[in-house]
């Protein structure tokens, strides 16, 4: 059994190992988004995932303006893509949503922060190695369970 967000309205989905049809979000039935791709959220979206997630979830605080920070993104949508169904995968943009950063003490970016149960868990700051990232994604999500 894997869990998804539903980008349409945010609620979380179990959904089989084995289904063969497209499976539909049980609030709103739109079809699930099931890539393990980074969702983009605003601050009300970030805490309502928090809030909900029956699954760790791994926060990148970026800024479009950030070279590192585009430097990451391919690496978190791999782990993201790689984890689908065991680890949510949320873009916040501290541009846009300084009041969550600032509640999450984000002072340099990119920030990576895994949550699990809405507690965080473990923190990276600054773009790693993908083989370094994936490893501390791994431990600390393995802590997270």
């Amino acid at each position: 059994m894997r869990i998804f967000r539903c980008l349409g309205c945010g609620a979380f989905n179990r959904v089989a190992d084995d289904e063969t049809r497209p499976p539909l979000c049980g609030g709103c039935e739109k079809p699930l988004e099931r890539s393990g791709a980074p969702q983009n959220v605003d601050e009300r979206a970030f805490a309502q995932a928090l809030a909900d997630a029956p699954v760790p979830v791994l926060v990148d605080f970026w800024a479009p303006w950030c070279g590192p920070c585009r430097q990451a993104a391919p690496i978190i949508d791999k782990l993201g893509r790689a984890m689908a169904g065991t680890l949510l995968v949320l873009k916040v943009n501290t541009d846009e949503a300084q009041s969550a950063s600032a509640r999450y003490g984000v002072s340099g970016i990119p920030c990576f922060v895994l949550f699990s149960k809405g507690r965080e868990v473990s923190r990276q700051v600054g773009v790693l190695p993908p083989a370094e990232m994936q490893r501390w994604l791994i431990q600390a999500a393995s802590q997270a369970r």
